[in-house]
């Protein structure tokens, strides 16, 4: 009876071991997160005091984007859409046909 008593303990202590090493592991990684997240928000608060109002930035007093840069925006993405549509047509062209 004094072994299932010490099998128990043992149990027990290495069922605290783990979860206590969980614990640790999951705060290590959320302060990580929390550092990378502070990071880029103060690398993106020096990056938009560094832009100055007239350069196409975020115009933060419209909550939008300036009518220039919107413009600007919809070209890319038009881009885009079709180099995935070009891309598409050449992977469907590599493909057999069964």
């Amino acid at each position: 009876m004094a072994r299932d008593s010490g099998s128990g303990s043992l149990g027990t202590l290495v069922a605290g071991a783990v979860i206590g090493a969980a614990g640790l592991a999951w705060w290590l990684l959320s302060e990580a997160e929390r550092r990378q997240q502070r990071s880029r928000q103060e690398r993106n608060l020096r990056l938009s005091r560094l832009s100055g109002p007239d350069d196409g930035a975020l115009d933060l007093q419209h909550d939008g984007l300036r009518p220039g840069r919107e413009i600007e925006l919809q070209d890319k993405v038009q881009q885009l859409n079709q180099a995935i549509d070009d891309v598409r047509r050449q992977l469907e062209g590599l493909t057999p046909q069964n």
